[in-house]
């Protein structure tokens, strides 16, 4: 019997002043318990800012067996380099986010509370969809409010993975993995925990075990 898993799913803060900084800090946090990804989630700037963030972030990520996800942007995500990207309903299509990326990259997609959504986008082959919010959020206007149930009945039923956003910290983090989810995406639980991004690595990581030990 193959084992249940969730994994911490990182995002970066909307505005990144110094990458190469921000760079050291993401080491510092991985290097201190599992990550599986990192998405690039930048608001309101242009090409240029984007490409010189995955270009300090890339290296440091990819060396740790971190996935970059670019939020967005799979033409930018496809030229710099990245894992993949990750899509929202109101952003590329996942058809034309694959036919950039091409079949080797992942795409992921944003669901909200949505079942409808998410089986639509994992039919079309999408290699995650996301949910929520689950949480209150500073980090992204959230229009949906999730339910923990949501993730239970996905996990009966599919196969693709799912991704349990918006409000995530180490104190709300175990009912989630607990209720089914794959990953974990976290950003100001992370970057904004009073101890720092390490600390909230390994509370994040310990708060999941405690709810994959729940898991029936």
């Amino acid at each position: 019997m193959t084992l249940p898993l969730c994994r911490l799913y990182l995002i970066t803060p909307p505005r990144l002043d110094d990458p190469t900084e921000f760079a050291d800090a993401l080491a510092g946090a991985v290097d201190a318990g599992d990550v599986a990804a990192l998405q690039i989630r930048l608001k309101d700037v242009d090409d240029e800012t984007i490409a010189r963030a995955v270009a300090a972030i890339r290296t440091v990520a990819q060396a740790r067996d971190v996935a970059v996800i670019l939020n967005d942007r799979p033409d930018l995500a496809a030229a710099l380099g990245c894992d993949g990207v990750h899509v929202g309903q109101s952003d590329a299509s996942y058809a034309e986010a694959r036919r950039l990326v091409g079949p080797d990259r992942m795409v992921g997609v944003t669901c909200h509370d949505s079942r409808h959504l998410a089986m639509e986008a994992a039919e079309a082959g999408a290699d995650y969809v996301a949910f929520g919010a689950f949480f209150p959020t500073t980090t992204k206007d959230a229009p949906t409010r999730a339910d923990p149930e949501l993730l239970s009945i996905w996990q009966e039923t599919m196969q693709t993975p799912c991704v349990a956003i918006g409000g995530v910290t180490a104190e709300n983090a175990r009912g989630l993995a607990a209720a089914g989810a794959d990953f974990l995406a976290v950003s100001a639980g992370v970057w904004a925990y009073p101890q720092g991004p390490a600390a909230a690595v390994r509370a994040l990581n310990a708060a999941i075990a405690e709810g994959l030990a729940e898991r029936g």
